[in-house]
């Protein structure tokens, strides 16, 4: 088997060979890739994105909260509610690098072995291989609203309006819990009262700040 393949590799020109040098292992890099995708091990289990590489993104368009806020919130600076957050796709990740190497090389093989000159070979295997690199970006980017707007976002509770499911004490003196619909979710929260006085059940109160993953309430006026 091995002299086989020997003879069929003398038999390649230089340009077939370097193909086939980028085709082989790329093709084995994107199958890996899609296997750890299928199998939720897309992020090596240490919160690093192997699709990606750092520094290689064409723009990078979410906001980053000011360090000198008092609570810092992840999905305020991604949360899918803002057009511009997702104006850019992530055109250079090395998911999408790979994606391009393998339509490129194997395209150029294949009309380079239906006897098409190699230029015009190379040029639309590049054309395609871009053409598949810019649909993965798309479909990436997409994936990735999709997630963030379906995360709910504590912050987008502030000023509405919920009702006390268990009372809440008084101002420090402990928590009780609300009801609140968000983003379309009705969701009970663990609630601080910033009153002097209890709140009972089924009293409507208002939301005026967010503590971690619960809520600071504050009876209607």
């Amino acid at each position: 088997m091995i002299e086989n393949f020997n003879e069929w590799w003398e038999t390649l020109d230089g340009l077939l060979k370097t193909l086939y040098c980028i085709a082989f292992p790329s093709t084995m890099l994107l199958i890996i890739q899609t296997l750890l995708s299928l199998f939720g091990m897309h992020d090596g289990g240490m919160g690093h994105d192997f699709s990606d590489t750092s520094g290689l993104d064409l723009d990078i368009s979410a906001d980053v909260p000011d360090a000198g806020s008092h609570d810092l919130d992840i999905h305020h600076s991604i949360d899918g509610g803002d057009p511009g957050d997702f104006a850019s796709m992530h055109l250079f990740t090395l998911q999408t690098v790979v994606t391009f190497l393998t339509v490129f090389s194997w395209s150029s093989i294949v009309l380079v072995g239906s006897d098409v000159p190699a230029a015009i070979s190379l040029l639309i295997g590049a054309v395609l291989g871009v053409a598949t690199m810019v649909m993965v970006a798309k479909i990436v980017q997409l994936s990735m609203r999709l997630t963030e707007n379906g995360t709910v976002n504590l912050k987008n509770a502030i000023g509405e309006t919920a009702t006390v499911y268990v009372p809440c004490p008084p101002k420090n003196k402990g928590m009780g819990k609300v009801t609140i619909t968000l983003q379309g979710q009705l969701m009970e929260l663990g609630a601080f009262n910033s009153g002097d006085e209890m709140l009972a059940t089924g009293t409507q109160v208002t939301v005026t700040d967010v503590r971690g993953d619960d809520v600071i309430v504050e009876k209607e006026q």
